[in-house]
């Protein structure tokens, strides 16, 4: 093509919307799943990573990041890789869901959770998560996300407009959305990444699950607890053809008196309504493959207790058999 014509067509398609980075998104492969193949023999203790790529101390303070809610900074490992922090009450939970995430053939980052954490190089104090900071400097219940190099995340997507609408992976997530009781849907904790020839899209936070099934307010959001999960109830009602799910739940009345969150969480109550049973069950045969020790080896690499290891396990066993006799 001559180099005028070309240049028309690039500036054409600039105009219309479709910037290089559009263009570049166009030309490769979405996706979404990958057969897990022989589930029974992944290792869910280590989760998508392996053994091989956890995070190797000694740590160095890199820069500190304040995007989101939570707090997080960035440091780099003795071989060199960075490595996200995440602190506070999603750390555990963010752990453990990965990695059932990835054994049911999701992707998921590849995450690792340390009870203490020793960073060289830290500021006199961070601008959030202080309170997390021993005494002594270590630094307690820390999430770390390997940051590869080469991976870019390209943007965010949505529940109800992505290029897998109607599929049954697509149906087969919200429902592992569901099970795991993750009430924060939001555009936001979604990303899509080059990966390769290919377009990975991939629920990116984790964080809000394994509590209530939805957030009853904003100081009340509950999440890794096993007491809010237990009660919190898991198939609302079997239809004919669908499933309605509890999780993500309605918002708490106080949302009322905010109508932008409000009306927001209740379009994600959306994505829990009318999976069709088919594609919920083809999930929970798939998940049926994961023994007792794989469900919990998930929870006991997230730090869990033994007795919470037990109870978290026992209800994602219970809600698997619900959806494979769906």
């Amino acid at each position: 093509m001559p180099v005028r014509k070309l240049a028309m067509v690039i500036l054409l398609a600039g105009t219309l919307g479709f910037g290089g980075d559009r263009l570049v998104r166009a030309s490769r492969q979405p996706i979404l799943w990958r057969d897990p193949g022989a589930i029974a023999s992944r290792n869910v203790f280590y989760g998508p990573g392996g053994r091989d790529h956890q995070p190797r101390p000694p740590f160095r303070f890199v820069k500190e990041d304040l995007d989101g809610t939570n707090p997080k900074f960035v440091v780099r490992d003795r071989d060199g890789v960075r490595w996200k922090v995440k602190l506070g009450a999603e750390a555990r939970p963010e752990t453990a869901a990965a990695r059932l995430v990835w054994a049911a053939g999701y992707f998921a980052d590849e995450d690792y959770f340390l009870p203490k954490l020793r960073v060289s190089g830290m500021p006199r104090r961070l601008h959030r998560g202080q309170n997390f900071i021993s005494p002594d400097g270590s630094i307690r219940y820390a999430l770390l996300k390997r940051q590869p190099p080469g991976q870019k995340k390209t943007g965010i997507w949505r529940w109800d407009q992505n290029p897998f609408a109607g599929s049954r992976e697509l149906n087969g997530l919200k429902t592992l959305m569901a099970l795991l009781n993750n009430w924060d849907l939001k555009a936001e904790n979604n990303a899509i990444r080059e990966e390769g020839p290919d377009l990975v899209y991939l629920v990116s936070d984790l964080g809000a699950t394994f509590g209530r099934a939805g957030i009853p307010g904003p100081h009340l959001a509950e999440k890794g607890t096993l007491p809010a999960y237990e009660n919190s109830g898991f198939i609302r009602k079997v239809h004919a053809a669908t499933v309605d799910f509890r999780s993500p739940a309605f918002p708490g009345p106080i949302f009322v008196f905010d109508p932008p969150v409000f009306i927001s969480r209740i379009r994600l109550e959306r994505v829990g309504r009318g999976i069709p049973r088919n594609d919920a069950r083809w999930l929970g045969r798939i998940l049926a493959g994961l023994s007792q020790r794989q469900i919990e080896d998930a929870f006991r690499a997230a730090g869990y207790f033994p007795h919470e290891v037990e109870g978290y396990s026992k209800i994602i066993g219970e809600r698997i058999a619900e959806l494979s006799d769906l």
